[in-house]
């Protein structure tokens, strides 16, 4: 699966979802880009989008995009409390369907 991940994810996430091409935001150049014009670019290019916005799935219409969006509730967005939740987002994204917003995490 091809996952992207949202500017403000450490890198180092990627590493953990093993298995599968993670790139960056910054990585594509989309750095700075607002969340419409993000999901669209990325919808082109990637299978999913992984962010720790929360309020993402209430600014844009989800179900107009071609992604798995995967949003993480942890601690901080430090790779510490970002990886244990790893097996959990793999999950999501398995049970899930392009177009739905899953939340992961406490």
């Amino acid at each position: 699966m091809r996952i992207l991940l949202d500017e403000c994810l450490p890198r180092r996430l990627g590493r953990v979802l093993s298995g599968h091409d993670v790139k960056t935001v910054p990585e594509m150049g989309w750095a700075g880009r607002d969340n419409g014009d993000l999901l669209t670019l990325a919808e082109g290019s990637f299978d999913a989008f992984i962010t720790i916005d929360r309020s993402l799935s209430f600014q844009q219409n989800i179900s107009r995009f071609r992604l798995f969006l995967v949003i993480l509730h942890a601690e901080s967005n430090r790779l510490a409390d970002l990886a244990p939740l790893a097996p959990a987002i793999l999950s999501a994204m398995n049970a899930s369907a392009p177009g739905k917003a899953v939340h992961v995490g406490s």
